[in-house]
């Protein structure tokens, strides 16, 4: 078996250093190669007559054959390898270099490298790439996000006012596939909309997001741990993917898309330089054909476009895209009242009781007010914007609220009536009597009360005594009944009483009629 020997650079320091008068250990340091070795290169080079520098002079090959007699058993010439298909097979999932060191033995047979050599090869092969195309990448996996440093003027056409239109840029980690349009800012807001119309771009979603550490996608950096913007963790939980952003100043881990960016602003910004554009729509129809161009441009390190890449590496690889697209919503927080309501927009939602005092976060659509505890949603509701109003589930009540609740005009018409038709238009005249009937429930249920501790029979009567005199009210019926006013003769209100003339009794011509009737108020009865 051939011996395996040094790269040739290390057998010319050993010349050069022996030449200079560098002991065997010194030179045994210096290049960290074992002594042994050291002294079989210098034991091969007097052999064959070399001095340094005359042997210097000589190719690497011309070298290997003085010394050694042969050529090189790890030439690079041994059996051809497409490195590049390697580096593209290297993305699949599962896939490993030993794997294909064995696929490749198998195909070349008895000429082919061995895997240490093999893998020295395909290292010496990813120094030659860009270092946006040396990472790993699992097919499917990743799609890196960020936001480009150019943006583009836009010009209102009515107003004349220029807006900065924002650039985002994303790109697919294992084909180099890149997706890429303008926005109107950075806010929360178009960071969705870019990574929503990136994914439809991509026409499927990948298994991770990796964005920037950005507050709208991480609210608390942190290396181990980091706090996914809450918003951005309901988009991720929407279309199924995960969101891993980059190391702070660590820009290595986002190479892939900081070298798109650079490649969307040389080959799409800049070429539009000298357009005008009066919405984001011109700008965006105008970048679509120059990041397609892109796309399907030849990558020579691959051999192969993006696009090509894209649709046999990592489109097979993502989950399809959800039915619908993601409803962009505002998060707040809010603290649960004693109430058991959060305030959203100056609209009362009902939670569940238990929560009273807790802060929870509320998650506003267009249509919709969710409430959630961490990830848990503990409550919705249809949205209302009539401020001041109250919107209540049952379920959040506690038992004593829901029952009373459960009560309603109707109801408290139909229970007074087992009473008798005067304790029911007692009770309804009550109710009426209020700007909200419910207002009038406290009293009504005092009312029925003093059925139970009366009798119904006195209830009535005292009723219908207080309908004759016009006194309807929790007080004045509790008063009828407590002095026993309602086993007495009702008054003959049908009876004329003549007043005797006198200059201090004014008649009753001086005051206004009485009258009372449920739309009256008490005062006024």
């Amino acid at each position: 078996m051939p011996q395996k020997r040094a790269p040739m650079r290390k057998i010319r320091d050993v010349l050069r250093l022996d030449s200079l008068g560098f002991s065997q250990v010194q030179i045994h340091r210096s290049v960290r190669l074992a002594r042994s070795t050291v002294g079989d290169y210098l034991r091969r080079a007097e052999r064959a007559g070399l001095v340094w520098p005359a042997a210097d002079e000589h190719s690497d090959e011309a070298l290997d054959r003085l010394l050694f007699g042969v050529p090189a058993p790890a030439s690079d010439q041994r059996a051809s390898v497409d490195w590049a298909q390697v580096k593209v097979e290297l993305s699949g999932k599962a896939v490993t270099l030993q794997l294909l060191h064995r696929e490749y033995e198998d195909e070349v047979g008895e000429g082919a490298y061995s895997y240490s050599r093999y893998c020295e090869l395909f290292a010496a092969f990813e120094k030659t790439l860009p270092s946006s195309m040396r990472q790993r990448h699992i097919a499917g996996q990743k799609l890196f996000t960020d936001w480009a440093g150019m943006s583009v003027e836009i010009i209102d056409r009515p107003t004349g006012e220029i807006i900065d239109a924002q650039i985002f840029v994303g790109t697919m980690g294992a084909s180099n596939f890149i997706v890429s349009g303008a926005y109107r800012s950075q806010s929360q807001r178009d960071w969705h909309a870019g990574h929503a119309d990136a994914l439809e771009m991509l026409g499927a979603v990948p298994e991770l997001v990796v964005p920037d550490n950005t507050k709208t996608a991480i609210t608390k950096p942190n290396r181990y741990d980091p706090e996914v913007n809450i918003a951005f963790a309901g988009f991720a939980r929407h279309y199924g993917f995960e969101v891993i952003p980059a190391r702070v100043r660590k820009p290595k881990d986002k190479a892939k898309v900081e070298g798109s960016v650079l490649i969307v602003e040389r080959d799409v910004l800049a070429p539009l330089r000298k357009q005008t554009f009066h919405g984001l729509g011109e700008l965006n129809d105008a970048m679509r054909p120059l990041v397609a161009q892109i796309n399907e441009r030849i990558m020579k390190s691959y051999d192969a476009s993006r696009a090509q890449l894209y649709e046999k590496i990592d489109k097979p690889a993502m989950r399809p895209l959800p039915l619908e697209r993601y409803e962009h919503a505002e998060w707040s927080k809010a603290r649960v009242a004693p109430s058991y309501h959060v305030v959203v927009d100056k609209h009362h939602y009902s939670v569940p009781y238990k929560l009273i005092g807790e802060q929870l976060d509320v998650r506003q659509t267009a249509r919709t007010i969710e409430v959630f505890k961490g990830r848990d949603r503990i409550a919705a509701h249809a949205r209302s914007f009539q401020k001041g109003s109250y919107t209540t589930r049952p379920a959040d009540m506690p038992q004593s609220h829901r029952e009373h609740a459960a009560w309603t005009p109707q109801r408290m018409s139909r229970w007074a009536e087992a009473s008798g038709p005067a304790t029911r238009q007692a009770v309804e005249q009550i109710m009426s009597s209020k700007p909200h009937p419910e207002q009038g429930f406290n009293a009504v249920m005092g009312v029925m009360r003093l059925g139970k501790r009366y009798s119904d029979a006195r209830l009535e009567a005292a009723c219908t005594r207080a309908l004759r005199v016009c006194a309807v009210n929790y007080r004045s019926i509790e008063n009828i009944l407590k002095r026993g006013l309602d086993k007495q003769p009702l008054p003959d209100t049908e009876r004329v009483i003549v007043m005797p003339q006198h200059p201090n009794i004014r008649g009753g011509s001086y005051f206004a009629p009485r009258r009372c009737n449920p739309q009256m108020k008490e005062t006024e009865c």
